[in-house]
């Protein structure tokens, strides 16, 4: 799906998106730290193995993993649903720090909300940390409505969910 004021793709993750999502996993590795957990050096040593096992997992419909990719064949953000069980998932997503701030997230999860109802979804689940209040606003502003809180290592933070996608 083409997100034309930004000038990327949504795709659905693919065998040879594997090179550029990790180039985007490092480059962005520190921002990604402030806002949420580090993956670990392990995710990095071991992504080709990840890679393989998040497309079988796809394969399978356990999951739905997409990448945003630029007019250069770069990754700038991922949006995934996690989870699929009974008409509902797990939404999580990352915007490279070079788009952040430019209406990318906010497009890239209206945009997930058309593939998700083909994936046969009717609600998706969020969480965002209270030190990332744009990802809070991120999901007001697409509809979702806070139903609790969290706790994690990171601090405190909000749950959120959006129905009748």
């Amino acid at each position: 799906m083409y997100l034309p004021d930004h000038r990327v793709t949504l795709e659905p993750l693919r065998a040879d998106h594997a090179d550029a999502v990790l180039a985007f996993e490092l480059e962005n590795r520190a921002y990604f730290a402030s806002w949420i957990w580090d993956r670990g050096d392990e995710y990095f040593a071991d992504f080709p193995a990840r890679h393989a096992a998040q497309l079988a997992e796809q394969e399978a419909g356990v999951c739905r993993f997409h990448v945003l990719v630029d007019e250069d064949g770069g990754v700038v953000g991922r949006v995934n649903l996690i989870d699929l069980v009974d008409g509902a998932a797990e939404l999580g997503y990352r915007i490279a720090e070079k788009r952040a701030g430019q209406g990318l997230a906010t497009a890239a999860v209206r945009a997930i909300f058309e593939m998700a109802r083909g994936y046969g979804l009717t609600s998706l689940r969020a969480g965002a940390s209270d030190r990332n209040p744009a990802s809070q606003a991120v999901l007001t502003r697409t509809g979702f409505r806070q139903v609790g809180v969290s706790s994690t290592d990171l601090g405190p933070g909000k749950k959120y969910v959006v129905e009748a996608l």
